[in-house]
């Protein structure tokens, strides 16, 4: 009975995700809380910056938002420069993904200090497991005790249905296309509409 009630308030605790108080670091202002983020930067920086989502659908990009734990970093004006979330079940397993800090506010050890945060999180739930996936930060992640995994046999991948912006266009209107991406966003804009 004890361990269902511990259960029950860790449930509570967690039902909004504010899963450390929000603090200044320098300058800026790091933040759990889901009703601070700006969904629009965010899309725009996975969509347009970064290596792993780009073409990704905004609607795709909230509904990550809802299932994972967040951490926003806002600057002193109120602007979102940074964000990075955790899929976890709290208890054994998280991935980590979606990590940025915007490049004019890079060099202020604003992305270290996140990694601080969703380590603490990760040792707080008693994670068995703590994942990520990079292409070109392995020092930063190391700085924070991940490792190349040990046993690379083990992983294993089932590639998603993702479509780029290009395959859409060429699949719509094929390679000869007369069509600029003004058009292509209007079009998107009505298919959303519906």
């Amino acid at each position: 009975m004890k361990y269902r009630l511990s259960v029950l308030n860790l449930s509570m605790i967690y039902a909004n995700d504010l899963v450390f108080d929000e603090y200044y670091f320098g300058d800026y202002f790091f933040s759990a809380d889901k009703t601070r983020l700006q969904p629009e930067v965010i899309h725009r920086y996975l969509d347009r910056e970064s290596y792993w989502a780009q073409g990704i659908p905004y609607e795709t990009v909230l509904r990550s938002i809802d299932f994972s734990l967040c951490i926003g970093v806002y600057d002193d004006g109120g602007r979102q420069i940074g964000f990075g979330r955790m899929i976890t079940d709290r208890a054994t397993f998280a991935y980590l993904c979606d990590i940025f800090i915007l490049e004019e506010h890079r060099g202020k050890s604003l992305s270290k200090e996140m990694m601080r945060l969703f380590c603490r999180m990760a040792d707080e739930f008693g994670l068995r497991r703590f994942l990520l996936t990079t292409q070109t930060a392995h020092g930063l992640y190391r700085q924070s005790g991940f490792e190349m995994f040990p046993y690379p046999e083990r992983l294993m991948s089932r590639p998603g249905v993702v479509f780029s912006r290009e395959q859409l266009l060429d699949a719509v209107w094929g390679h000869d296309r007369a069509v600029t991406d003004r058009t292509v966003d209007v079009y998107i804009l009505r298919l959303r509409q519906k």
